[in-house]
């Protein structure tokens, strides 16, 4: 009797459901991280850049474990442990405040080098020059960032599911997914300089979006997607355009 009750999970629809449908809003919550992590990898060395997607989602993969693995002290995250003007913040709010102060830097840094170059090469520019951003500078920013968006993910997959091990599954399948999408990803962001500054654009609204949610402005992320897909869309449609001219003046 006993052993048929450990493996009851596998006759249990509602198990199945949540563990469906965890995993896909981990894969949605994730890809904000996945856009940063191409951006900064792909400032790296060419021969670097697989190692550092590597780094980057194993970083994130292990911050989530991690988190899930101290599941009373992410509820102690959620604790007012500061007060400022009447406004009570929690460990969560100042994180994301911080994660959304970074996020907006960073992409307005990057935006920067983009239009008018620097000390930091955009893509392409450093391998002629033979100056790169050290590898160990690029991981620590994607740890910092793993970081941020880490915490919402795990505190999605907590309140969603019951079981542990669904949670965990969910988290690992959605990295092994992201993965896999990262290595195209990166390069067609490298390819096409308007993708990467919708993505830039795109890390600007994300942190304007976590400063908000610290500081207890929540901004339901299906809004924020929408926006991505439809921009995304346009430029699907700019870059077939663009596409059908070429062939047309061949």
């Amino acid at each position: 009797m006993t052993e048929f009750l450990a493996f009851d999970w596998i006759t249990n629809p509602q198990i199945w459901l949540s563990l469906v449908t965890l995993t896909a809003l981990e894969i949605v919550l994730g890809v904000d991280n996945l856009v940063f992590l191409a951006i900064l990898t792909n400032r790296l060395p060419e021969a670097q850049r697989p190692l550092g997607r590597k780094v980057g989602l194993g970083l994130a993969l292990g911050t989530r474990l991690l988190l899930l693995a101290t599941l009373a002290w992410i509820v102690t995250l959620t604790q007012p442990v500061l007060a400022l003007f009447g406004q009570s913040f929690s460990w969560r709010d100042l994180i994301l405040i911080g994660g959304g102060l970074f996020l907006l830097v960073k992409a307005t840094h990057e935006i920067h080098n983009t239009m008018e170059g620097g000390d930091d090469f955009p893509e392409g520019e450093g391998e002629a020059a033979g100056r790169y951003p050290a590898f160990s500078l690029v991981v620590i920013q994607i740890a910092i960032i793993d970081i941020i968006f880490s915490l919402d993910s795990v505190i999605t997959a907590v309140g969603m599911a019951n079981e542990f091990w669904v949670m965990v599954t969910a988290v690992v399948i959605s990295m092994i997914i992201m993965l896999i999408a990262s290595t195209p990803l990166s390069e067609f962001v490298l390819r096409h300089p308007t993708v990467k500054m919708l993505a830039l654009a795109f890390l600007l609204l994300i942190g304007v979006v976590l400063i908000a949610d610290g500081f207890g402005l929540h901004i339901p992320k299906g809004y924020i997607y929408f926006a991505l897909a439809f921009s995304v869309g346009v430029e699907v449609m700019n870059h077939l355009m663009r596409r059908k001219r070429k062939a047309a003046a061949t």
